[in-house]
């Protein structure tokens, strides 16, 4: 488990997988992007796992869409998993779901 500032933590319990907890706001999505991007710099991840975010706003979606685009720039797929349903209602409303299947 790896600990970030600002409320939310990043988790690296599961092989392949970085797991996102807490909050991914306005507030959060600043520090969150670089600290998932270290990750993802650091090791093979072929999974982002959203189930722990426990409250987010569109800050917190472009981090998410943020961290997939860097990773198809780099040949490297990322599939997001359980995703908030709030995040997944604005993302559909903001026409941006499909960049993240």
């Amino acid at each position: 488990m790896t600990a970030a500032a600002g409320g939310f933590r990043l988790l690296t319990d599961t092989p392949g997988t970085l797991g996102v907890d807490g909050v991914l706001d306005f507030d959060t999505a600043a520090p969150a992007l670089q600290a998932i991007r270290s990750a993802l710099a650091a090791g093979q991840v072929a999974r982002l796992d959203l189930a722990g975010v426990t409250r987010s706003d569109s800050a917190g979606l472009a981090c998410v869409l943020a961290v997939v685009a860097e990773a198809s720039q780099r040949g490297r797929g990322l599939q997001v998993i359980h995703m908030p349903v709030g995040m997944q209602a604005l993302a559909t409303v903001c026409e941006v779901d499909r960049l993240m299947s």
